[in-house]
């Protein structure tokens, strides 16, 4: 019995000894996988990095791991545009989850890693998505001009914009419009359900020429691609996914 209980005793200290070393591992992991991020992406801050699963070394010895969570702050995602406007647009609050997550190992370094699959949210201002729109008064009749100037959570799944009017020899007259937001491709759209009724009766073609617009979105983060929008009270919540996303490498 004495021998049982000394052996008990040291399987009970080799036991944590090990979950200790692969916690230990798996923060060494995170930051490593952190560093390597920030400098892919050429991100201004480190990410949050979470490896989930245990053992961690277990999963590391195969170059599989389970379950990695990233978050970034802020991005800076280019928009593509090379005619003279806003050629990045920033994305807030980016959360991303990995599944199935290969490693490629050089020696004890992870020189790749490449999720199967991703998903993951994230949130673009109003300002920010504002800067899609024309920026300067554009007429739109004669002695007619047209300005969004906000964006705003509209309620029920919609934008509210406020498109500023003014008429000369009459006056400004700002006008909001309930807008729908969708993704096709890489590329958030806003489109105005309804026109208003303005001093003068304009052609639709020209109005929408100010109160629709779009934002392309060429780049994100390991390769994930838009996959919905919604509206919400601070932005547009957007929702991203990916396959074969490179994690970092």
């Amino acid at each position: 019995m004495r021998a049982l209980r000394i052996l008990l005793i040291v399987v009970v200290i080799l036991g944590g000894l090990f979950v200790v070393a692969d916690r230990v591992a798996v923060h060494f992991a995170e930051q490593e996988v952190a560093d390597r991020v920030k400098s892919s992406e050429n991100l201004a801050s480190t990410p949050d990095v979470s490896i989930k699963g245990f053992p961690f070394l277990t999963q590391v010895a195969f170059g599989d791991l389970d379950d990695v969570e990233i978050g970034i702050q802020s991005y800076e995602a280019p928009t593509g545009n090379t005619t003279g406007g806003a050629t990045t647009i920033r994305i807030d609050d980016l959360k991303a989850r990995m599944k199935g997550v290969k490693l490629s190992l050089t020696g004890n370094t992870a020189t790749s890693a490449t999720a199967t699959s991703a998903t993951g949210t994230a949130s673009i201002s109003y300002d920010q998505l504002l800067k899609a729109a024309k920026s300067q008064p554009t007429e739109v009749f004669t002695g007619v001009t047209a300005q969004l100037v906000s964006l705003s959570d509209g309620g029920d799944g919609k934008i509210k914009a406020d498109m500023k009017v003014t008429v000369t020899g009459i006056g400004t007259t700002t006008y909001p419009v309930l807008s729908t937001v969708t993704v096709e491709g890489n590329t958030v759209k806003v489109h105005a359900d309804n026109l208003p009724k303005l001093v003068v009766n304009l052609a639709d073609s020209r109005v929408r020429s100010i109160t629709d617009f779009q934002q392309t979105i060429s780049e994100l983060p390991g390769g994930v691609k838009l996959d919905s929008v919604q509206a919400a009270k601070g932005g547009v919540d957007i929702k991203v996914k990916g396959s074969n996303v490179n994690l970092a490498g």
